[in-house]
């Protein structure tokens, strides 16, 4: 079960407020000592209680000391620099609640016009309709028509491509026009080409010339 979101503001009732800071202060000394032990990083904290007269220190004296006189050797702009009050950190929470309103915002007047575009493919007038609300029509369906041609161009581009690199290419004396497989089948024909020759050769014979042991395995008359 989810916890009750709790309201920040101050607690009227004493024992209330007591209890919630003894058991808020034992949480955020355990959230320091994993942060430390987690990270390996130099931490402390201080705690000074409304009815305590000592201050509440983690880890302790001597090694909040040093953490501090670390701090104060810094250049005051570095010491500055991360530090955050309470009304700097409202101030911090107040600013992204903003952009997250404006961003809730601004998607629900997408969807808003996405509607009313559907409708009006469907039939509707717009007779009836803010001119705010035409503008963002207006500017929906520019942006639509901007990535429809943005996807055509594109699919030229990759069936110009595709075209070019199936294009047939001339052979060495540029008049038997060739595909590039055709082209890089070529030398692997070669070695058959130069066994026919080589055939050729040895069975041919004219009357000048008699292949004697040829003619014995191989008769050509």
């Amino acid at each position: 079960m989810a916890r009750k979101k709790v309201k920040l503001e101050w607690i009227v009732n004493d024992t209330a407020r007591k209890a919630t800071f003894k058991k808020r202060k034992k949480g955020l000394m355990k959230k320091v000592s994993e942060l430390s032990t987690l990270c390996d990083v130099k931490a402390c904290m201080i705690i000074y209680g409304p009815d305590e007269p000592h201050a509440d220190v983690w880890p302790s004296v001597p090694d909040a000391m040093r953490v501090l006189a670390r701090l104060k050797r810094l250049p005051e702009t570095e010491q500055s620099k991360k530090m955050m009050n309470q009304e700097a950190l409202m101030r911090q929470r107040i600013r992204k609640l903003q952009e997250q309103l404006q961003k809730q915002d601004k998607e629900n007047r997408e969807l808003e016009t996405a509607l009313l575009m559907h409708q009006c493919l469907s039939g509707r007038s717009l007779h009836d309709v803010a001119i705010e609300d035409v503008t963002a029509l207006a500017w929906m369906t520019e942006m639509n028509m901007k990535k429809v041609r943005e996807r055509i161009e594109d699919a030229a581009l990759k069936s110009a491509e595709k075209v070019k690199e199936e294009k047939p290419v001339a052979n060495d004396k540029g008049k038997t026009p060739m595909s590039a497989a055709a082209t890089e089948e070529l030398p692997r024909q070669d070695w058959f080409a130069g066994a026919m020759d080589l055939s050729e050769l040895m069975i041919s014979r004219n009357d000048d010339h008699k292949n004697t042991w040829l003619n014995t395995y191989y008769p050509m008359d």
